[in-house]
């Protein structure tokens, strides 16, 4: 099983822009939502080079989702998605380069 599915760009939403009001600590877990589909899975974010995040930071991170069968053959490089805590987009992310073989489109 792999510690990593995919690496991406993470631009967290500022709190005016509906974003979390605290920071984020490296291994957060928000719901990851990508445009092909409806479904969410969890998607535990470890960042590169740093412990916490801030409302407004951009930051490379690791990603590993939770339903990895679901999603498999689906993703590809360049990709964006959403990361959201319930119903509120906290913020949007680019798929930069994808480490489990089974997702890649």
């Amino acid at each position: 099983m792999n510690e990593i599915d995919f690496i991406a760009i993470l631009n967290y939403r500022t709190t005016g822009e509906g974003g979390r009001k605290t920071p984020a600590r490296s291994g957060y877990r928000p719901q990851v939502k990508f445009p092909f589909s409806e479904m969410q899975t969890s998607g535990q974010q470890t960042f590169f080079g740093k412990e916490w995040v801030y409302p407004g930071d951009t930051v490379k991170a690791n990603i590993k989702i939770l339903m990895t069968d679901f999603f498999a053959h689906c993703l590809e490089e360049g990709m964006s998605f959403e990361f959201r805590e319930g119903a509120m987009i906290i913020g949007t992310g680019k798929i930069i380069e994808i480490v489990n073989e089974e997702l890649r489109k």
